[in-house]
């Protein structure tokens, strides 16, 4: 049992130099039955874009504070204690500013234990605690609840998540082992490891009081009000807290093992076993059985420190950075003011991708969007898939009666090809074939008017090309979306030789207003994402054809920790997509991209998994295993997974030093933002290059890094300084 007590915390007091101090204000709230409340306010003076956050000076702050009141409650001043933060917001979580400056484990160690010396304080004023949670509430937020006697949430708190193992930790200061004790095993998991594995999915208030994460909800009207009356009644009697989930009915014997053991075969399918995060979640989680708190808090502990000074810490702390501000910025964006005004979006195309483009447009833009098509046929199945998805978001109340009837209102499908005169910006999906999109652009540019931009949603093919036969080329723009298109948050914008200013600045914008995210990239071959898949693919077909089987190749990638395997990644674009991108890029770098005769073979007989009834793989076809047993290259010898593994890091290395060398983007940074963002790369890799780096690739490729230093954990630069001494 860890005697918090006894620590010193001073050498964590060094990373507080540019902490911003959430203080911890105390007022007495005198209560209807004359009983007193110490109301703590947590508050870093700082406006609502600067949320509270706990770094060690908050912390040490806090449990002063908390001891003070310890103090006066056992004189009998005071008769229970609240704690509530700023308006809007309780706490969102741990200052991670400085984590990375952690020098090694035992001061990782030290940053947990502080939290659990603070917040067992909480529960042991000796008088009842209430959590008044008034708004947003993350991570140390949450836990500040847990660690609470009672706990009431405002109704409309926005956000309620512990995240951390989206950021490759875990719920460390109470988290993992108070919320299953409290709302029951199966709750806890989606709290802990399903929620942040779904692109970091938050609870509504609502939400977290149906799970029994709270003992009230309440209107926000008068929320602290109105909980200091519900906490007058607890204190006095009148109100019974009822739990559904308390310690004494939860079933621990069957369900508790069981859920963890569907929780891992979870993970385990759909994540593999690379990312380190989920797994000691898992595991504390399991272990937080015993209902041991104390314990449970010694392995919250044990497991932060390793997974704090570990290097997927430290490269998912990158990778949230990037999301979270490069992002925001994207380099060589012109001057916003530059934009044109986008009043009528048309697109060119009618099938399943230009409907997905025309929904999007209609749903974020709000302006009258029109398609188009070879016939009337084309066009009507068009729009009625997008009426049909409009009805399901009006089903599922995403958009009411009045914008559901807006929408239908402003979409609009025709073959005459006049009513694209007004259009502000036109964009293709059809066909990607270079004499098709020429053709297309070169058309309509006699029916729109000279201020209409005009983008491509190519993902491969030159965009300089596509507007050779373009009067005005420099109204051209790249516009690259990803599959699916609602979902995807990235668009690459190419910024063609011939493209202006203006031209990019609207798409920018068009890409603002769309709610996603852009970067911009040169007009090569690939752009960032594709080029990349291509080096991947390209380098598992070659295995394939020398004689290795699917099977061995997808197990020798899994160190990857990429979002799927080959052969999925394969299935899921489409054989005749990923053959056609693998051609792209050997025609335009015939030394260094590999094309697959077999992957056309087998795209032409149709199927390279089978599945069972429900979709789910059962492995690779007997007709593709065929085909290529009968197609092998001459001479070829089939590759060890080591060989397939080193073959892909070293091609990735090679392929993103030339993609910067040659100016593609600016940094290695919007190489990694492009792949978290469009191929979902996940965030313990940084994306692509800390991995690298990490893995010795990049040393092996071109005799350097592309991070300096390298984005390791501090047992990592622990050990290089210990080689290097």
């Amino acid at each position: 049992m860890t005697d918090y007590s006894k620590i010193d915390f001073s050498p964590l007091l060094q990373f507080t130099e540019d902490e911003v101090i959430t203080h911890s204000y105390v007022k007495d709230i005198p209560l209807p039955s004359g009983k007193k409340l110490a109301l703590i306010t947590l508050d870093n003076g700082r406006d609502h874009t600067r949320p509270n956050t706990l770094g060690p000076a908050t912390l040490v702050e806090l449990g002063n504070v908390l001891d003070e009141l310890a103090q006066r409650a056992a004189a009998g001043e005071i008769d229970a204690v609240g704690i509530t933060g700023k308006p809007f917001i309780l706490a969102a979580g741990a200052d991670l500013s400085k984590v990375n400056e952690i020098p090694s484990r035992d001061a990782a160690k030290l940053l947990a234990q502080l939290g659990h010396a603070t917040y067992l304080k909480i529960g042991k004023l000796g008088v009842p605690s209430f959590a008044f949670v008034n708004g947003l509430a993350l991570g140390g937020g949450v836990e500040i609840a847990l660690n609470s006697t009672y706990r009431t949430v405002d109704s409309s708190a926005p956000a309620i998540a512990l995240p951390e193992v989206f950021l490759g930790i875990i719920p460390g200061w109470g988290g993992a082992t108070l919320l299953p004790n409290l709302i029951g095993i199966e709750n806890a998991l989606k709290v802990v490891i399903e929620n942040p594995l779904k692109m970091n999915r938050m609870l509504s208030a609502p939400d977290g009081y149906k799970l029994g994460m709270f003992d009230a909800i309440i209107d926000p009207v008068n929320y602290l009000e109105d909980s200091f009356t519900w906490a007058d009644g607890v204190l006095n009697g009148k109100i019974k807290v009822e739990r559904p989930n308390q310690p004494g009915r939860i079933e621990r014997t069957v369900k508790w093992p069981a859920a963890i053991k569907i929780a891992r075969n979870t993970l385990e399918s759909s994540i593999g076993t690379v990312p380190t995060s989920p797994y000691a979640a898992l595991e504390l989680l399991s272990k937080a059985k015993d209902g041991d708190i104390e314990a449970g808090f010694a392995r919250e502990d044990e497991a932060l420190a390793d997974l704090i000074s570990g290097d997927q810490f430290a490269a998912s702390i990158y990778a949230f950075n990037l999301v979270q501000h490069r992002a925001k910025r994207p380099v060589g964006a012109p001057d916003k003011s530059l934009a044109k005004k986008v009043g009528k979006v048309g697109v060119i195309g009618a099938g399943l991708m230009a409907s997905q483009f025309a929904l999007l447009f209609l749903r974020r833009l709000e302006v009258p969007v029109v398609i188009t098509d070879l016939d009337q046929e084309r066009v009507d199945k068009g729009l009625a898939y997008i009426h049909d998805e409009l009805q399901k978001l009006a089903d599922k109340g995403r958009v009411n009666p009045d914008q559901h009837n807006k929408l239908k209102g402003l979409i609009s499908g025709t073959t005459d090809r006049s009513q694209y005169a007004d259009c502000d910006w036109v964009i293709e999906a059809v066909f990607e074939e270079l004499s098709v999109k020429q053709d297309v652009f070169a058309e309509f540019e006699k029916i729109v008017s000279p201020e209409a931009v005009f983008a491509t949603n190519t993902s491969s093919l030159s965009v300089d090309a596509i507007g050779a036969k373009l009067e005005h080329p420099e109204r051209l723009v790249g516009f690259h979306f990803f599959n699916p298109v609602a979902v995807m948050p990235l668009i690459e914008v190419v910024n063609a030789p011939k493209t202006n200013e203006t031209t990019l600045a609207t798409a920018m914008a068009v890409a603002k207003n769309l709610k996603k995210n852009a970067i911009i990239t040169t007009d090569s071959t690939g752009f960032v994402v594709n080029r990349v898949l291509a080096k991947v693919l390209g380098e598992a077909m070659r295995a394939v054809d020398d004689g290795t089987p699917f099977e061995v190749v997808d197990e020798a990638l899994a160190p990857l920790g990429l979002p799927m395997p080959p052969s999925v990644l394969l299935d899921l674009v489409g054989l005749k997509v990923g053959a056609h991108v693998l051609d792209t890029h050997h025609a335009a770098w015939p030394d260094r991209f590999y094309r697959s005769e077999n992957l056309h073979r087998v795209a032409d007989a149709g199927q390279l998994l089978e599945k069972d009834a429900k979709g789910k793989v059962k492995g690779i076809s007997k007709d593709a295993e065929r085909i290529v047993k009968s197609n092998l290259n001459p001479g070829g010898k089939p590759h060890t997974k080591e060989q397939v593994l080193q073959a892909v890091q070293d091609g990735f290395a090679d392929e993103v030093h030339r993609m910067l060398e040659e100016g593609v983007v600016s940094a290695p940074e919007d190489i990694d933002l492009a792949l978290i963002l469009g191929a979902g790369y996940p965030f313990q890799m940084g994306g692509l290059t800390p991995y690298l780096d990490r893995v010795g690739a990049s040393e092996r490729v071109f005799g350097g890094t592309f991070h300096t230093p390298r984005i390791v954990g501090a047992e990592t630069r622990a050990k290089q300084a210990e080689l290097v001494g």
